[in-house]
């Protein structure tokens, strides 16, 4: 008899663990955006077309919507004339050098998008250090370019965007067989046709998944546009305008827009992935490098190698250059004249200056414990209990990454600034709180497929093992499921942190002055030309940044020992 209330007891938490976790998904990801789509049909009380109507009919509003299409495809192909270079240099090429500049390629990695985007502009705007050089290089009166509008938003993309190609190819390039490069060479191929016709078809997998997260991540991209765009608009920049000027109703509607045609161009480009299946024959051999074995090739290569990497990394070096520049003192001088460890003291000397560190750190901290816990819920439903709805399931953990930033915050706004808890509203902008949910749903896509990938390559055999044995499915999700998951949740749970850390997006929109974080702060310092204490913030978020991948990546290797 206790027994058999044992498994109804069981059974009754099982149920209450499928609905807690719907009504949260459903409350946090879809209901906001609903809210959204309602509100932009509504005017004066009444349902109306005329917002859409008015927007549909402004030409700046398509221009926006164009522009924000065509910068995302235009970066796709940047990113992808950089990276796919790159990886193949550094995957096929045996050379002094080779591990360190390899490593060194994906520096742009740990840069923040806002961070990345100071940094640039500390060495490539009007005033930065590499313009100035050129500039009294070639005696001009003037800066020989300015970092401003279309062109200055695609290099800072492709910049910060390239990584996604260059460790894709590099992950698609090290499961390739040697045997097949021997294969087309004993065929008469020579190295341009064994590219064209072997090595890039093989890679369609993991450029494909670049491309698409290339793609999406442009059309979400707002530090670069809010930054550099001057009077070039994208949709992203064009929401967060509109609400700054007081226009709600065009707000939404822009931001149903920008969310209609992020998924619309998400699903056939996810369909086509996952439609193009190549597969290799494979021995289970590591991949054969190519020595170069000439005088001239042996100092050419790594030179090139080299040069290239270290454009890649100057911006972080400018970054931390000019965290040592004393206030006032750089004016129009090539170099800072005057250097200082001033800036970095008065980060944690001060309540008003410590307090945006302890912000970040917080918020991405409990938005990240928040999103693993949703994330390991749903994997054990999804995968273990494979319970009614759960590819929709599947689906909620995945949609806020279809979703640009601006559209997140702006329906996060919108719902909860107002007291309806019949409507389960309650006011949560101006507090912390909305930051917080903000965050979790941001970071909710990387600890899921995370979860869900570890769940997947999870032994069931270890679960039945334990309840052969009369352990229960909440103990043995404690004592067997959970520590054999700790790879998988150290490495979303890094990637959520370090996303949280830097978040600048959603920030703007929701951000209060005592619930700024440290992205906020940057903006803050560079207005009002505290230049060395804004590339102090940098430094310490990228040094931050650095610190969490370092521990994830030592989690997952202790984990997986």
């Amino acid at each position: 008899m206790s027994g058999g209330r044992g498994h109804q007891r069981m059974a009754w938490r099982g149920r209450l663990l499928v609905a807690a976790v719907f009504a949260i998904l459903l409350w946090a990801v879809v209901y906001p955006n609903l809210t959204v789509i309602a509100e932009s049909f509504r005017a004066d009380g009444t349902i109306t077309l005329r917002h859409y109507v008015q927007v549909f009919s402004t030409p700046s509003e398509l221009r926006a919507l164009w522009s924000s299409i065509w910068i995302s495809a235009a970066t796709v192909l940047l990113s992808a004339l950089i990276g796919v270079p790159l990886a193949l240099l550094f995957a096929r090429f045996e050379f002094p050098g080779r591990r360190v500049l390899g490593a060194l390629a994906a520096m742009p990695v740990l840069l923040p998008p806002l961070v990345g985007v100071i940094a640039i502009l500390f060495l490539y705007g009007e005033s930065g250090v590499a313009t100035r050089l050129l500039q009294s290089f070639l005696g001009l009166q003037s800066p020989p370019w300015r970092l401003q509008g279309a062109s200055a938003i695609l290099a800072v993309h492709a910049y910060s965007m390239y990584v996604y190609f260059y460790l894709f190819a590099l992950a698609g390039l090290a499961r390739l067989d040697p045997a097949m490069f021997e294969a087309a060479a004993s065929l008469g191929a020579g190295n341009a046709r064994t590219l064209t016709r072997v090595v890039l078809p093989m890679l369609t997998p993991s450029l494909a998944g670049a491309a698409l997260l290339t793609f999406m991540t442009s059309m979400a991209s707002f530090s670069a546009p809010y930054v550099l765009g001057g009077g070039f608009r994208v949709m992203t920049t064009q929401i967060f305008n509109s609400k700054l000027q007081g226009e709600v109703a065009m707000a939404m509607v822009e931001t149903v827009m920008l969310a209609t045609v992020s998924l619309l161009v998400l699903w056939p480009l996810a369909r086509w992935e996952g439609s193009r299946e190549y597969v290799a024959p494979s021995k289970g051999t590591s991949a054969m490098r190519v020595p170069v074995r000439s005088l001239w090739a042996r100092v050419a290569v790594p030179l090139a190698a080299g040069v290239g990497v270290l454009v890649l990394v100057l911006p972080h070096l400018t970054l931390l250059l000019v965290s040592f520049v004393r206030d006032g003192t750089w004016t129009t001088q090539t170099l800072p004249p005057a250097y200082t460890l001033e800036n970095y003291r008065e980060l944690f000397a001060e309540t008003h200056t410590f307090r945006p560190i302890f912000n970040s750190l917080l918020m991405a901290a409990v938005a990240t414990l928040a999103a693993l816990a949703l994330a390991l819920a749903a994997g054990q439903l999804i995968v273990r209990w494979r319970v009614r709805g759960r590819r929709l399931l599947e689906g909620l953990l995945a949609l806020p990454w279809a979703l640009p930033g601006t559209v997140v915050a702006i329906a996060l706004a919108t719902t909860f600034s107002a007291h309806q808890p019949w409507a389960a509203r309650w006011v949560l902008v101006g507090t912390p709180w909305i930051l917080i949910l903000a965050y979790t749903l941001r970071t909710l896509p990387l600890t899921g497929r995370a979860a869900l990938a570890g769940y997947r390559q999870l032994d069931p055999s270890l679960e039945e093992a334990a309840a052969s044995l009369g352990a229960g499915p909440w103990r043995t999700l404690r004592r067997v499921t959970i520590p054999r998951l700790l790879p998988a949740i150290a490495a979303g749970a890094s990637l959520a942190f370090v996303t949280g850390l830097g978040e600048f997006v959603a920030s703007i929109v929701l951000y209060t002055h005592r619930t700024r974080p440290i992205s906020i702060e940057i903006l803050s310092q560079l207005r009002d030309f505290d230049l060395g204490a804004a590339a102090a913030y940098g430094v310490l978020l990228m040094v931050l940044v650095a610190a969490a991948f370092i521990l994830g990546q030592r989690w997952v290797q202790s984990g997986s020992a």
